[in-house]
């Protein structure tokens, strides 16, 4: 599948019914979503027959994705009922029968501690707010969910980049920034002021230096 082709079939993934500001929900654009997936399988083969975890997934989009170009299997983690009710009713209408929702709070809980997965995608909270520090609490837990081969894929905010780089550079991890990209924020919430702000963001991969050529 072309990266176009399913980055228009992604544009049908319907969006938060309530979205919650505290929980920094926010729709990941179907083209951010296809251009991390679509690089995650041409680039490195990590989204076809794998097992891929997607955490804080939101209404589905990158997991929905996921199936879309041949994941063996896909378990998505979301806190939020109202959001895991728009997941479900994504899986229905795309008559998706391969993915797993698991409701828990993914810094808290462990997440299937018997099972490692291939590959983790996620676009977490940028750690703004209330939220401080959660977005490097997403990305530890995602590589202590992953193969010793795994990798994770995921968005934060490029004003941030230095300390990511250098805080799992000096675990011996591989970290790359596969581009620099535009994340955009509808109007949602009565604090906005703008119809729409975009935030420069960073698409990263991580992973155990094993791994870092792909498998």
């Amino acid at each position: 599948m072309k990266r176009k082709q399913l980055e228009s079939y992604l544009q049908d993934v319907s969006q938060f019914s309530h979205p919650k500001l505290e929980l920094e929900q926010y729709p990941t654009d179907p083209h951010l979503a296809a251009s991390v997936l679509y690089t995650a399988q041409t680039s490195f083969g990590d989204i076809e027959d794998k097992a891929v975890l997607d955490m804080g997934a939101g209404c589905g989009i990158l997991s929905i994705g996921s199936v879309m170009l041949g994941a063996g299997s896909v378990t998505s983690l979301e806190l939020d009922s109202d959001a895991i009710q728009d997941l479900q009713d994504n899986i229905t209408e795309f008559e998706i029968d391969n993915i797993d929702i698991i409701q828990c709070d993914v810094t808290t809980d462990l997440v299937r501690p018997d099972f490692k997965f291939d590959t983790v995608v996620m676009n977490p909270p940028f750690g703004t707010k209330n939220n401080s520090g959660i977005d490097m609490t997403f990305l530890e837990v995602a590589l202590s969910a992953i193969t010793p081969f795994g990798a994770v894929y995921s968005f934060h905010k490029t004003s941030t980049r230095d300390y990511i780089l250098n805080k799992f550079e000096s675990k011996g991890l591989n970290i790359e920034v596969l581009a620099e990209m535009k994340f955009k924020i509808p109007h949602m919430y009565k604090q906005h002021r703008k119809k729409e702000v975009l935030v420069d963001v960073d698409f990263i991969r991580i992973c155990g230096k094993s791994a870092a050529k792909g498998s």
